[in-house]
Order: structure tokens, then sequence, then C-alpha cells
């Protein structure tokens, strides 16, 4: 299922490409925005986690760089059933961390340095199995995709700001000219930026809500809990020194939730929220000796 959704969202973020590049170049635009669409499909696809982690400054560690987070990860992996995902850190000092890679067998996680001195271990253990949970569900190719082209999207809109201010609407209309191509590339200028964000909302919000149930069953909910609260009141207070807008969907938590835009858009579910069904789970796993789907209502 995860598969047809990424090729939905590949699929229409070209068509919002194609037509950028017909309101940019008319027919030759269009030609050009197709065929680089094509190969940033590719590029999105294999190589979007690379793009992610070196976007977040992020460097592999080895066991013997990091043993204790090594034997955290590869203990959840087996309680999860995928293979272990590659650790990788981040010098951020904002406490945060990600899942990355187009299947669960080339999947990395990134903690931020910030992170490990941010939560005691139990916190440290359920945000990882939050991030593994990701791995498991299979929602870092359509997360990491997405990203990378939502960039995309927002590079066409600051080329037809280019096109705009070079005389873009001085083409006739048979290119895209004239006044309804001035009109189209000023919408495209506004737009396209939002529209790659609403992408990123719509794809990412339910996922993190099923990434801190799947998450909890493994990590235990009040540790997942205790953790979003002491990251989210951190980000706030200390927003990411790395994340890019484009990114920050596959963060735990918002890293730039501290710009109102930011904040505005976020590609999140409210913290607060997080937190009341992750203690309704917990307070269900003690009534009935385990959590139950109903807990998640």
């Amino acid at each position: 299922m995860n598969n047809l959704k990424t090729a939905f969202w590949m699929a229409l973020l070209t068509s919002v490409a194609v037509a950028a590049g017909y309101l940019i170049g008319g027919a030759a635009g269009t030609v050009v925005a197709f065929s680089l669409a094509l190969l940033m499909n590719g590029f999105a696809y294999w190589f979007s986690d690379r793009v992610a982690l070196a976007v977040a400054g992020a460097r592999e560690v080895s066991v013997a760089d990091a043993p204790a987070l090594h034997r955290m990860v590869e203990s959840l992996a087996v309680a999860f059933g995928t293979p272990k995902p590659r650790v990788y850190m981040s010098s951020d000092t904002s406490p945060n961390a990600f899942a990355t890679g187009r299947n669960p067998r080339h999947a990395a996680v990134c903690v931020t340095a910030g992170l490990l001195q941010a939560l005691n271990e139990e916190e440290l253990r359920g945000v990882l199995a939050h991030e593994l949970a990701h791995v498991r569900n299979r929602d870092i190719l359509i997360s990491s995709v997405v990203a990378v082209l939502a960039g995309w999207i927002t590079m066409l809109a600051t080329f037809a700001q280019w096109s705009l201010w070079l005389g873009g609407a001085n083409r006739d209309d048979e290119r895209g000219g004239g006044i309804s191509g001035l009109v189209g590339l000023l919408l495209m200028v506004v737009l396209a930026p939002i529209a790659a964000t609403l992408v990123q909302l719509a794809i990412s919000r339910s996922r993190e809500y099923e990434a801190d149930r799947t998450g909890a069953l493994v990590g235990r909910a009040l540790p997942l809990a205790s953790a979003l609260q002491k990251l989210d009141l951190a980000t706030h207070r200390l927003p990411s020194e790395r994340a890019q807008p484009v990114f920050a969907h596959l963060y735990i938590v918002n890293p730039l939730s501290s710009q109102v835009l930011a904040g505005l858009f976020s590609t999140h579910p409210p913290v607060q929220e997080r937190v009341r069904r992750l203690e309704t789970m917990a307070r269900q796993a003690s009534w009935h000796g385990r959590p139950t789907a109903e807990s998640w209502a």
C-alpha cells in the first residue's frame, strides 16, 4: 500500500513540476520539466536517504563509537522483526531523531547530539522505538521521497520568480506568455512552496500517530510521552541548527517549531494530543495487562 502511495505522490508532484515547466518555458519548458521530473523521481527513490542524512550533517557511527546506542537499536530491531538499521549521529544540539531509507533492509536511524544529552535511557529507547516503528511500518520511503520532491518543487518556484524578473510574461500566448502566463507564474511563485508543505503535512500526521502507537508497544508508552514533552519544549527553546523545512516531517518532533510559519504549517500533530493518546494507552495497559487498539481512539 505504501508503495502505491509513494507512486501517487511522485505522479502528483511530477504533474506540478510539468505545469511549472510550461509556465516558465512554454512547450520546451514542459519537455525539460518532465525529463527532469523522471530523473528526480529516480534520484529520490535511490538517494533520498543520503540527501536527508547529508542535510542533517549526520555521520555513521560504529559499534565502537556508540556501543550503548547500537545495543539499543539492535534490541529494538529484533523486537520489531526488522533488520538492524544503520546508525547515524548529527552534531545538532537541538534534541531530535529521524529514520530514513527506501525499505527496512536499507534503513538508517539518526539521532542528534542534543537528544543523547536531553533524555534518560528509557526515554531514548522510546524515541528509537518510534523511529524503528516507521521502519517497520514502511513509512520511510514515502517520507524521504516526498522530502526531496517537495524541495524540487520549491526550487521550481524560485525559477518561476527569476522568470518573472527576466520578462517571462513577454512570451506570446502559445508559449505560455501574455497575461495568463504572468498570472500563472505569480501563482507558481506563491502557491508551489505552500503546496509542497501541504503534501508533507498530508503524509506525515497520521504516520506520526501510528509510529507512536507501534513504538509504544515495544518501547513503552509513558517514556515516549515524557520524551515527546521534553523534545517539544527543547525545540521551542533551541531550534535546530541543521534541519531544513522540506525535511522537517522526517523528525519525531517538528525541529522548526519555534518559527512562526513552520508552526502555522506544522507537519506534525500536536504534541499534547500525542501525549494524551500515549497516556491513555498506558492506562489501558495497566488495566488490561496490555495496550489495546481501542486505547488509541
